[in-house]
């Protein structure tokens, strides 16, 4: 049946569907990884990943994604943009009593959506040629995502370890299909365009970006925030300032993110004002507020301890008043020993007067708010 396929054709349509379906970008490789073998394994062996243990498994499927589905051949690689028209992003991370939630966090889940709109491209594509052999990923298996967009011509791989556009900055989710078909690949991928810039490296509220393309996870707010399980180790909790989950701050300061897309996508716009509520209103929810507040959201994967571990930090780096030390009290009862500690740790802050943000990176931050975040 292949050979009566004309494969470059069927390579334009499926960029078109691709388009019709919501993605901004789209590209297509092969399985050839060995490029980023050597840097994947260095960044393990320095510990960067944390306790990310599941980096460390299928290290053989992350390097050789041939082997994740057998007979795959080609990698359709895709980006959606998530960031929403109006975010008000960094007067949010200014305002020391708003809870600062990363932009890909505040609409619905990408996981499923991401995954149902690659199915219906898959399904596109079934429609022309008849049955084919695919699988569908998004953030959801052993993948070296980024290197394999990179290779397919979506981006580069950025100072701060995201894939950047030159059209589009880094606001968007990637996601995958792999299949059989033997479709023309990209020959063209993006050069590196980061030149002489270190704005990422400086403006890391945690210096998590020890040095240009790597970083170490265990000191990343994202990863404090949304993967630590345990308590945030006491010395950053003041870098921390009010972001309850996720941090942008390499993504807001990179000059090539004045040419980000805003997203079409209602799937990805702010649900439940989470791009501008109170740390002490979303610390005062209970369990089953928590749950059906991000029902359908990334946030649920961390769970309410850790919600509450969060917020309790970004409480302790607050301004001291009376409704914010009511509430941290409110909350010393709650039976889970690391949030108390957590919660001590934010009241002794106000009892001493340590309160103060050490968070500096906001100034640099306010100069880019002519980039229209």
């Amino acid at each position: 049946m292949t050979q009566s396929i004309n494969f470059s054709h069927l390579a334009k349509q499926i960029k078109q569907w691709a388009y019709e379906l919501g993605f901004a970008h789209m590209g297509i490789t092969d399985c050839d990884l060995s490029q980023y073998h050597n840097d994947f394994k260095d960044w393990l062996a320095q510990g960067f990943h944390g306790e990310m243990q599941y980096m460390q498994r299928h290290v053989q499927l992350r390097c050789q994604p041939e082997k994740l589905l057998p007979e795959t051949i080609r990698i359709i690689s895709v980006g959606m943009n998530y960031l929403p028209e109006q975010t008000n992003a960094i007067n949010v991370i200014n305002a020391d009593q708003k809870a600062y939630v990363s932009r890909y966090a505040l609409g619905g889940d990408y996981h499923k959506y991401l995954r149902k709109k690659l199915t219906q491209l898959a399904d596109k594509i079934k429609t022309e040629i008849g049955i084919f052999g695919y699988r569908a990923f998004t953030d959801s298996a052993p993948i070296l995502e980024k290197p394999l967009a990179e290779k397919a011509g979506l981006g580069w791989i950025g100072k701060n370890t995201l894939l950047m556009n030159k059209n589009a900055g880094s606001w968007f989710f990637l996601g995958e299909l792999f299949t059989d078909l033997p479709l023309p690949i990209n020959q063209t991928p993006q050069k590196e365009a980061c030149g002489h810039c270190r704005a990422c490296i400086t403006v890391c509220p945690t210096g998590a970006i020890v040095a240009p393309h790597q970083l170490d996870a265990r000191r990343c707010i994202s990863y404090l925030t949304i993967e630590l399980r345990d308590a945030i180790p006491e010395s950053l909790r003041p870098l921390i300032g009010n972001r309850i989950y996720g941090c942008d701050d390499c993504q807001l300061i990179c000059p090539w993110n004045r040419y980000a897309k805003a997203t079409d996508q209602v799937q990805f716009h702010p649900r439940h004002d989470l791009d501008n509520r109170d740390l002490v209103d979303l610390f005062l929810w209970d369990e089953a507020t928590f749950l059906k507040k991000t029902e359908g959201s990334a946030i649920r994967r961390i769970g309410h301890a850790c919600w509450l571990r969060n917020i309790a930090v970004a409480l302790g780096n607050a301004p001291s008043n009376a409704e914010i030390i009511q509430a941290l009290k409110s909350r010393l009862t709650y039976p889970n020993e690391m949030v108390k500690e957590h919660v001590i740790w934010a009241l002794n802050r106000h009892q001493t007067g340590s309160n103060q943000r050490q968070d500096l990176t906001r100034k640099k931050l306010t100069a880019r708010l002519n980039m229209n975040y």
